[in-house]
């Protein structure tokens, strides 16, 4: 893994990194699976965008529309007995595990048939089942959580590892700092995932840090680490592929930056130009870098996709967010005694 404590460079430059992407080395149905994956989470996003607009949604939701490369690439690699640790911005991480959608919906309009029935709303999410063991909206609280989860995978000694979620804000937390040092001193099975999309709420890290890159803290902490595209899918699936390969043989912990760029602003569906953020020539570069439009492109000069049948999948796609979505609206409000009865938990109570 190639150490780097220079800036990001022509990464951060809009206008770079939008061609197709190579994929020679990666089988045609891998791909697909990535492609319709990306789909679903977009459609999601979007779905939920509409129902903020509607008023049907009353919890805050963190959309990360065009960031879906990052979650897919990394949970490619995954299992379902690793333990992976999402943020305030993870509706993309509990999908790419196979989280169900309508789970996703009805959690976020508060119904009890959600994935964290109807408790949580948009930041709360869980999926154990699927290795998705939660996300909260404290900035870079689960970072422990996950090294915690690595000592105990590596103390079950089956080859686990855990994952953590965070954006390059969280990297301004002491606990990142203190997480990976533990992780390092012990020789933790963690990947540390950093979607770097440059914004801390509205805040640009130019205006809060003196480099753009946040890899430089691993080194610190002689953690191997490598920084991507991480609207490049198939960038972020090798190069995640090779940290959790490494941390499942117990060579300790890595660091993975992919860089990226949220559509959206830091809640809610507009693009941020309400609150004084003046982000529109650069949103507008960055989605030339759209990751599925690339995977999609790509997918099609190689011969792997024709047009027609692209249309049809986001066709497929559109559907079966549409029926989540009804099906969602349908389910029940918990009753209030779930307050006492889901979100504490009693002693001497069985679950």
């Amino acid at each position: 893994m190639k150490n780097r404590i220079e800036g990001l460079g022509g990464l951060a430059d809009p206008q770079l990194f939008n061609e197709t992407l190579e994929i020679s080395k990666w089988k045609q149905e891998t791909l697909l699976q990535q492609l319709k994956m990306m789909l679903i989470i977009r459609g999601a996003e979007e779905k939920l965008a509409e129902g903020t607009v509607a008023g049907k949604i009353k919890c805050p939701c963190h959309l990360g529309i065009g960031q879906e490369a990052v979650a897919v690439g990394v949970s490619t690699n995954l299992r379902s007995t690793d333990r992976v640790f999402g943020a305030h911005r993870s509706h993309s991480h509990y999908l790419a595990l196979g989280g169900s959608v309508e789970g996703l919906f009805a959690e976020v309009l508060g119904r009890v048939t959600g994935c964290s029935k109807g408790m949580g709303g948009s930041m709360h999410l869980y999926d154990g089942a699927r290795g998705f063991m939660g996300s909260v909206p404290i900035v870079a609280a689960t970072i422990p959580l996950a090294v915690g989860a690595g000592l105990a995978a590596k103390m079950d000694g089956r080859g686990d590892v855990a994952v953590g979620y965070f954006g390059d804000g969280a990297a301004e937390e002491g606990v990142l700092h203190e997480s990976l040092n533990l992780a390092s001193s012990l020789n933790l099975p963690v990947l540390f995932v950093c979607e770097n999309n440059f914004f801390a709420s509205h805040l640009h890290i130019g205006l809060r840090q003196p480099s753009d890159s946040i890899a430089r803290f691993a080194e610190a902490h002689h953690i191997p680490n490598e920084v991507v595209d991480g609207n490049d899918v198939v960038a972020v699936t090798g190069a995640a592929a090779r940290m959790i390969n490494r941390a499942r043989r117990g060579e300790g912990p890595s660091f993975l930056e992919a860089v990226t760029y949220r559509w959206k602003g830091h809640v809610g569906p507009s693009d941020d130009i309400d609150v004084g953020v003046k982000r529109n020539q650069d949103l507008t570069k960055w989605k030339g870098r759209d990751p599925v439009r690339r995977l999609a492109k790509a997918m099609q000069e190689k011969g792997f996709l024709s047009a027609e049948r692209f249309s049809k999948v986001q066709e497929e796609v559109s559907t079966f967010i549409n029926a989540a979505w009804m099906k969602a609206e349908q389910g029940d409000f918990p009753d209030q005694a779930a307050l006492l009865d889901l979100v504490y938990f009693r002693k001497d109570e069985k679950r």
